[in-house]
């Protein structure tokens, strides 16, 4: 069932027919024995259960995660070059979730929906307070960058100022979810935001692109006593290795500087990292709240957005994000932070 790989979503509920017996069914189509017990993890852009199984094969045990992509986003091939990103890095020996191959393929079909099977891996949010852990978190994201640098993706696009910063703005003014008596204020700061954004790359020049995690903010690492794993790689695509540390920072900029370094000095263990590309950290956070508010903007058929972001579209979202925009262009302007 070849998708369109836009992520403009048709009209309607995107998940209306994905009901209780349907995810159990198509579990079993895979060839897996359900027994009945079904639990929604926390996701908005797919939909992702954790479903009870008899007598699994290895490494799935009594549960799987069935994860059915949301119809229009990514096309099969797209979804196929992450899936086969997953399967280098887990035959790299690096701790990620890779899907489970049924029916000798990775990516099923049932009942008009695609999906994948996981293995459930379980953790604690890592502690980014903690120095060492920075640094195990640093030379894992350059293992993941030594695999996704040794090819490009093909099929999957770039993260860069077109796609999650000049096409969502465009998409916010044309469909009008900016209110009226602010249009003019955020499409003024949004313009100079871009501005700021277009400065930044050209202050880092022609730095390289790698296949990435995309999303990797702390969220989607589970910690154990054994280490990190990686989980989530809906979002990869091709950019900056930056994109895949920044997230990972938080709090005033000396705290930031002290992680970031942390961060660097692991991931030079295996990797060397570009400082040029220190440049882009306040760039990329200002294309990643455009792209947010798109984001949202674009699923607001699918009910679940509304119940989950009943904020948005408010005179007070909106007006908040004026001001993060404004602040981000001050931030732009000012030097990059500094990994010591």
């Amino acid at each position: 069932m070849e998708q369109n790989g836009t992520e403009k979503i048709p009209g309607g509920a995107p998940y209306s027919g994905l009901t209780p017996e349907l995810v159990l069914d198509a579990v079993e189509s895979a060839g897996l024995r359900t027994d009945g017990r079904q639990l929604a993890l926390n996701s908005y852009e797919n939909r992702v259960y954790q479903v009870g199984v008899e007598d699994g094969p290895p490494p799935l045990g009594n549960f799987a995660v069935a994860k059915f992509y949301r119809p229009g986003r990514w096309s099969d091939r797209q979804i196929l070059e992450e899936h086969g990103f997953l399967l280098e890095l887990e035959s790299a020996e690096i701790p990620v979730v890779a899907p489970l191959k049924c029916h000798e393929k990775t990516l099923q079909e049932f009942g008009g929906y695609r999906f994948a099977l996981f293995p459930r891996r379980g953790g604690r949010p890592p502690n980014l307070e903690d120095r060492d852990t920075l640094a195990w978190l640093g030379r894992f994201l350059a293992r993941i960058h030594a695999v996704g640098a040794s090819k490009a993706h093909a099929e999957r696009p770039a993260l860069d100022p077109e796609s999650f910063g000049r096409e969502p703005r465009q998409w916010l003014l044309g469909h009008r979810f900016v209110p009226g008596d602010l249009l003019e204020a955020w499409s003024s700061v949004s313009a100079q935001a871009l501005e700021g954004v277009a400065r930044c790359y050209a202050r880092a020049g022609a730095v390289a692109g790698i296949r990435l995690h995309g999303d990797c903010h702390a969220g989607n690492v589970l910690w154990t006593d054994a280490g990190p794993h990686f989980v989530d790689f809906d979002d990869s695509r091709t950019g900056p290795a930056v994109q895949d540390l920044w997230m990972l920072l938080s709090g005033e900029r000396a705290v930031a500087e002290r992680q970031l370094s942390d961060l660097i000095a692991g991931y030079e263990e295996f990797r060397d990292f570009d400082r040029r590309e220190l440049h882009l950290i306040e760039a990329l956070r200002t294309l990643r709240l455009l792209h947010y508010s798109a984001w949202i903007a674009r699923r607001w058929d699918d009910p679940a957005f509304p119940a989950a972001f009943p904020w948005f579209g408010t005179q007070r979202y909106w007006q908040d994000r004026i001001l993060e925009l404004r602040e981000q262009v001050a931030a732009m302007d000012e030097p990059p932070l500094a990994a010591r």
